[in-house]
């Protein structure tokens, strides 16, 4: 008998999740591998409900099964109250997510990989130490529980990050980037000939005064607007009672430009999975829609706390109980050209990166961050970086007037793709 029977006997709800994975990731520091690594796991996880209540327990010896079951249903006499019910059998979509060329990189390949990455920027910063770092993983997933659900698939979740330190007196200058998928993409060098580019442009410094002007934000800059948003829109936050949009929904909330969409069913993405990880098909979820909030992202948990039915956004590692978090989030491309938005700005700042971001009461939707890179424009034109500004507002007030956002968009920090995003009249701070 398996452990999923001998725990129906003495459980109302009964969950068994086997998770495996194998690992290699190489790091490059300061322009010189620095290590290489290989890692295999394995593990089992139970849920259970009994009495109403939530237990919970794992391990990676895949072998201790009795005292695994014993820990699960001994812990759920002091388990939350789980108001929820495990999903049945269902249809899944078809998602692409696995890639045989990912599952057969060879440290020589990732090597060779990245020390093409650093010979690029090294050219672009002669100056400055590069790292580099590469991990490609292939994850099998398999889940069965008391109601009929039986899942297992598998993805191959390729992740690249890179940048470039440049110290020169007491000018500090960090460019990076961070990339994912889990189909390969042959161009892997984009992402990096765009940090290229920033390394020119951040080479010439000049002034900039205080005041109030427009601000172009990059797709990895206007995370400083959207990482509050994405709170806001857990469904967690939302039944604590924190979120600033909870009881909002149907109301237009921001510019009818913005609509913001979770969908895991994207082809090849990093976060693309048939299910989620509690066993509900994934899905494409419209979360604003014309500035109009249409709902929130749930697991089964939080979904059932707020009366609604889960949007498949259960998230967790071996060890943690699922929790709602974003998959691939989109916030849709506009109708204006990156090229007419910059022309149109006689002054105005580029903006490509905070420092401190998520520090402070980032769930009001504040922010008040340090500039970590930004360039002034002056009459369309990008004339230089510029130093030590900052800037500070509330995305629920500065995303309710956008200028205009682009036509373009970029997948930034693996799972988010986004536009360019004007906003005509911030107030920035300089020093100096």
């Amino acid at each position: 008998m398996d452990m999923l029977q001998q725990l129906q006997a003495q459980a109302e709800q009964v969950e068994v999740l086997h998770v495996q994975g194998e690992s290699t990731k190489v790091r490059f520091e300061s322009n010189s591998l620095k290590a290489t690594q290989v890692e295999e796991t394995s593990g089992l996880a139970v849920r259970v409900i009994k009495d109403g209540r939530l237990g919970f327990a794992a391990s990676s010896d895949v072998t201790a099964t009795g005292k695994l079951m014993t820990n699960a249903l001994e812990s759920a006499a002091y388990g939350d109250a789980a108001p929820f019910m495990f999903p049945g059998f269902q249809a899944f979509p078809e998602v692409a997510c696995y890639d045989p060329t990912i599952a057969e990189l060879s440290i020589p390949r990732l090597v060779e990989i990245g020390q093409e990455i650093m010979a690029y920027l090294r050219e672009a910063d002669p100056e400055g130490m590069v790292s580099v770092e590469l991990q490609r993983r292939v994850e099998r997933f398999s889940l069965r529980n008391h109601a009929g659900a039986d899942v297992a698939m598998m993805r191959t979740p390729f992740s690249l990050s890179f940048g470039v330190d440049r110290i020169k007196g007491d000018d500090v200058l960090m460019v990076y980037d961070m990339q994912g998928a889990t189909l390969w993409e042959d161009d892997f060098m984009a992402p990096v000939r765009r940090v290229a580019e920033k390394l020119q442009l951040a080479q010439q410094i000049v002034p900039l005064s205080s005041g109030r002007m427009p601000v172009l934000f990059s797709p990895p800059g206007a995370v400083a607007l959207t990482y509050p948003l994405m709170l806001g829109l857990s469904g967690k936050n939302v039944v604590k009672g924190v979120s600033p949009l909870a009881r909002r929904a149907g109301e237009a909330v921001f510019d009818h430009c913005i609509t913001v969409i979770d969908d895991a069913t994207l082809p090849g993405r990093f976060s693309s999975a048939a299910t989620d990880d509690e066993g509900v098909p994934h899905r494409r979820t419209v979360l604003i829609e014309n500035g109009v909030l249409q709902g929130f992202y749930h697991d089964l948990k939080t979904a059932a706390r707020a009366g609604v039915a889960s949007t498949g956004n259960g998230s967790r590692s071996l060890f943690t109980l699922p929790d709602p978090a974003p998959t691939n989030l989109i916030v849709s491309a506009g109708e204006t050209p990156l090229a007419d938005m910059l022309a149109g700005i006689k002054e105005g700042l580029w903006i490509e990166g905070v420092l401190g971001l998520g520090q402070g009461n980032i769930i009001s939707g504040a922010f008040s961050n340090p500039l970590a890179l930004a360039f002034k424009i002056e009459n369309g034109e990008i004339v230089g970086r510029v130093k030590n500004a900052s800037i500070a507002g509330n995305i629920y007030e500065l995303l309710r007037h956008i200028g205009a956002t682009s036509c373009e968009t970029e997948w930034v920090y693996q799972g988010l793709n986004q536009p360019y995003i004007l906003l005509e009249d911030m107030n920035i701070i300089a020093k100096g």
